[in-house]
């Protein structure tokens, strides 16, 4: 249907009469936690009187409701903290701020049902799930590190980019069409070594939310899934420290107050010391080698006043990885975001970011002949303007943001004697600009809507020489744009909708549909994600990658909501699909667009979940049933053919087991389809080479993966103020050889023959890091 069709049905919902009775006043308020008074998002506020209102608090804290004059009970509840109760009489405008106490020390039996949110079952959006910071820390994950991306891998709809890898795929789409974000920047490249580890260090993380489904409108730019990490405010009451040693990195976090109640700061550092065991290492070539990341989390706060609040925040990242005289090879990433927090009034919130981020990775080949050297960077300045509007039955969000992009391909610098050519690409520069409405509608007590419209523009801006290839990849054209010009336009009306049917406070049934759109885009033929994949823009042979998806779910609750089940099914369209000819060079290529390949995907599945929240014993079991697929007309005769992230099956299984106040055993246990890959059907020799020749796109599949991972944490004794905990882990324990590639080779016996040959990373790994806070 053509976009202009929805546009009678939005501009109707957006101009509701929301004209409210007389008499009517506004509670709002910011819910802190009480020991560290950090900002609580997602806390459960409710009014309770002649007539119930709810909400939760936003992104920072804050919360707004507007009922009839009279007397009212207010309920302040978060999953894991002792509730709050107040009457109030609402006979003016109050301003109510609460500070909550953790519940962790108390006895599961006095958790009671206000602190169980049924928050899945009620709200309207779809396709949202929220990482439990408390419970990562008992997940095991690889050598001990406490990782948020492996964690998320394990939700139904979320597929491992593969063994020893971070990257992720979102309900059929690619590892590029996920947009994460840490404190509103963009992060490029969100994993360390290679992908056995991410950038995100836990302890500095303070909430994470994936979207993958019914993407909320003041989100874009991508086209499957929004990661969305919120780093920790710091302590604004008292001085903290807390860290970890591990077999292979250690990790130190500070917090304190910059003025009591008032301002904070928060500094972690993290750092891997495996080169200095490689040091240990009698091979002379081992031991001069590098290989060792570090990444800095800083974050600072100040409330200048009861309206305005100020925050710094800033990642620090970088990877170094080399072979003494051979080559070296570093990256990483940088962001920074100056945010001003502004309360117009009790019913409008502001929020202001300048945001500013870069990746950029260096390669060295280490002869002294040829002194070769490549270089690449991806730099952005983003301007964004939030606000929320607080009315009687509706959360209205509305904003804008621009969005500058300088991209450096990559430059290559040798010497003369060298027999590699020196090659410089040109820059490309774009500007990405959107501006989004959205309202929460309750509109019943069992009705609620979800709605919104994002206007998304592209701009690829001068100067540059810009070809036109044709199918053959020819140059059909070129042409010349100066500095400043805007090239080549693009734009694209993006329409968000979700609703939710309460049966009963535990069941409900919710439906969603939303387009989403994609300008910047990652074009590597590897077959896992590397730091030196190449990033191009939207041009005027690349358009937007544009994806529909609908769903449909039912969600369920049961015994007072200590359990969830749901189950959930998708379809989505995709529209200029990116793929790669046969042989395409992609590295190093000064015409990588002509190599490219556009066409249409779709993606459709099953998701089933299944969760404990509280008791001795909690977790989940997930389990995904899905097929994704791509379709060009010059590959596989123009039919449709399984995408590299096809897998038909995925099965997650965690379990938590709480022995007592000191012992916490858990495990987790995946299965998953093997990737589709492609495969030679063929082999011919030329000049005594072996050549190798290949038919179907991803017509094989790599065998399947199994992993079972255990973990026992031993709480240390209380001596005061100073804790400490042990964390014991395996890693693999079933010691599966799970593949991480395959390649053809000659049989050594008989040439003739073709042998396949399995690479894998990891057997059975053990791990002890030691944890402490005081």
């Amino acid at each position: 249907m053509p976009i202009k069709h929805y546009l009678p049905f939005f501009l109707l919902l957006f101009f509701y009469n929301f004209a409210a009775a007389q008499n009517k006043y506004n509670l709002s308020g910011t819910i802190r936690d009480a020991g560290t008074g950090e900002t609580l998002i997602g806390a459960t506020v409710k009014l309770v009187g002649k007539t119930s209102t709810g909400t939760l608090t936003n992104a920072y804290g804050y919360y707004a409701l507007t009922q009839p004059e009279g007397e009212y009970t207010v309920v302040v509840s978060y999953t894991g903290y002792v509730s709050i109760t107040r009457t109030i009489t609402l006979n003016r405008d109050i301003k109510l701020n609460e500070e909550l106490k953790s519940a962790n020390d108390l006895d599961e039996v006095t958790v009671s049902a206000a602190n169980r949110k049924n928050e899945n079952v009620r709200s309207a959006q779809m396709g949202l799930e929220r990482v439990d910071m408390k419970s990562l820390n008992s997940i095991p994950v690889l050598l001990g590190e406490k990782d948020i991306l492996k964690t998320i891998q394990l939700l139904p709809g979320v597929k491992s980019g593969g063994e020893g890898n971070t990257g992720f795929y979102v309900r059929g789409g690619a590892a590029d069409q996920n947009l994460i974000i840490l404190d509103e920047a963009v992060v490029y490249n969100s994993s360390h070594l290679l992908g056995f580890f991410s950038t995100f260090n836990a302890d500095a993380i303070k909430d994470v939310s994936l979207y993958k489904g019914g993407m909320p409108a003041q989100y874009g730019g991508r086209l499957s899934s929004v990661l969305d990490v919120k780093m920790d405010d710091g302590n604004n009451k008292e001085f903290k420290f807390q860290g970890g040693i591990g077999l292979i990195a250690s990790r130190f976090k500070a917090e304190g107050p910059i003025v009591k109640d008032k301002g904070s700061f928060m500094v972690s550092f993290r750092r891997t010391y495996i080169d200095l065991f490689l040091r240990l290492s009698p091979d002379s070539a081992i031991n001069g080698s590098t290989l060792n990341f570090y990444d800095i989390n800083a974050k600072a706060n100040y409330k200048i006043d009861d309206k305005n609040t100020i925050y710094l925040s800033g990642y620090f990242g970088k990877d170094n990885i080399g072979v003494k005289d051979l080559f070296e090879n570093n990256w990483g990433n940088v962001t920074t975001t100056l945010r001003l927090n502004h309360i117009f009034s009790d019913r409008l919130f502001s929020n202001t970011s300048l945001i500013y981020n870069n990746y950029n990775y260096t390669v060295r080949l280490l002869n002294d002949v040829t002194n070769f050297k490549a270089t690449s960077l991806v730099r952005d300045f983003n301007f964004k303007q939030d606000f929320q509007y607080f009315s009687n039955k509706h959360t209205i969000r509305f904003g804008l943001n621009a969005t500058h992009h300088r991209i450096s391909p990559i430059d290559i610098t040798t010497t003369q004697e060298s027999q590699v050519n020196p090659l410089t690409q040109q820059k490309r520069y774009g500007l990405e600009t959107a501006a989004y409405v959205s309202d929460e509608w309750a509109v019943t007590e069992k009705l609620n809507f979800l709605y919104g419209l994002r206007l998304a523009a592209f701009s690829l801006l001068g100067p540059g020489n810009f070809s036109t290839y044709d199918n053959a990849g020819n140059i059909l054209a070129t042409d010349r744009a100066e500095s400043g010009r805007f090239y080549k336009n693009y734009l694209n009306l993006e329409p968000r909708f979700s609703l939710s049917y309460l049966f009963n406070e535990e069941n409900s049934v919710k439906a969603s549909y939303n387009r989403n759109t994609q300008n910047i885009h990652i074009l590597t033929n590897a077959t896992s994600s590397s730091p030196t994949d190449q990033y191009v823009l939207s041009s005027n042979n690349i358009k937007p990658e544009i994806a529909d998806q609908v769903s449909l779910g039912y969600f369920k609750n049961l015994e007072d909501n200590n359990y969830e089940l749901s189950g959930e099914v998708y379809y989505k369209w995709l529209q200029n699909q990116i793929d790669y000819k046969n042989a395409a060079q992609l590295l190093a290529n000064s015409n990588i667009e002509s190599e490219l390949l556009y066409g249409t995907g779709r993606a459709y599945g099953l998701e089933l979940f299944f969760k404990k929240k509280f008791g001795k014993l909690n977790g989940w079991v997930g389990y995904t049933l899905s097929r994704t697929e791509r379709k060009f007309a010059e590959l596989n005769n123009g039919n449709y053919f399984p995408a590299r992230q096809d897998r038909t099956h995925d099965v997650s299984v965690v379990g938590i087991y709480n022995l007592n106040k000191r012992w916490t055993f858990s495990s987790s246990f995946i299965y998953s389809t093997g990737n589709a890959v492609t495969f030679p059907a063929g082999k011919y020799v030329v000049n005594s080479q072996t050549i190798y020749y290949y038919t179907e796109r991803n017509a094989g599949r790599m065998p399947y993966n199994m992993r079972l991972d255990l973990s026992a944490t031993l709480e240390g004794k209380n001596t005061g103020r100073f804790q400490s905990s042990w964390n014991f882990g395996v890693y693999n324990a079933l010691g599966r050889k799970n593949p991480y590639s395959i390649e053809f080779i000659n049989d050594p016996n008989d040439p003739s023959r073709t042998v396949a040959e399995q690479t894998s990373l990891f057997g059975l790994i053990p791990s002890i890091t030691w944890n402490f806070k005081f």
